[in-house]
């Protein structure tokens, strides 16, 4: 089922707010956690800041590509992720919020690339691309998960 340009739109604008989102939460978890256990996944949060203010550029300008206005602060709509715990070495937490987040951002990649399916390859091709990065994320996560999981 095809879209419009204008749903396309809206449906980058939300991947974009959604990569903000992670953006803010890698980052204060990447800041935040403590203890010898999360140094690991501290480097890989912060590691992946870089990662995810590309993907929101590259939503950015396929926003405005197709004739839409990118979001600022104030239209930002965030808040739907696990935000950071208030126990700052609960680890396996931040991990479980991270998976989640991930899966989130996968659902919504996979949405827009069937709903721009044969009609606008380019946001399809941008939005596989951004699928591929975010499923090695998740990949990652769930190995971290395994590890900090186990009795």
């Amino acid at each position: 089922m095809a879209v419009s340009r204008e749903e396309t739109i809206d449906l980058l604008k939300t991947a974009y707010c959604m990569e903000l989102e992670t953006v803010m939460n890698y980052l204060a978890n990447g800041i935040n956690l403590d203890g010898v256990r999360a140094e690991e996944i501290k480097k890989s949060l912060l590691a992946d800041v870089q990662g995810e203010i590309g993907h929101a550029q590259q939503l950015a300008n396929r926003i405005k590509q197709l004739g839409g206005l990118v979001p600022g602060s104030a239209a930002i709509t965030i808040g739907e992720q696990q935000q950071p715990p208030e126990d700052t070495t609960d680890v396996v937490a931040v991990i479980r919020g991270v998976i989640e987040a991930e899966e989130a951002a996968c659902e919504h990649y996979k949405k827009v690339i069937r709903a721009t399916d044969g009609e606008d390859y380019v946001t399809q091709d941008l939005c596989i691309q951004l699928l591929g990065d975010e499923e090695g994320h998740l990949v990652q996560f769930r190995g971290f998960l395994k590890e900090y999981t186990r009795s």
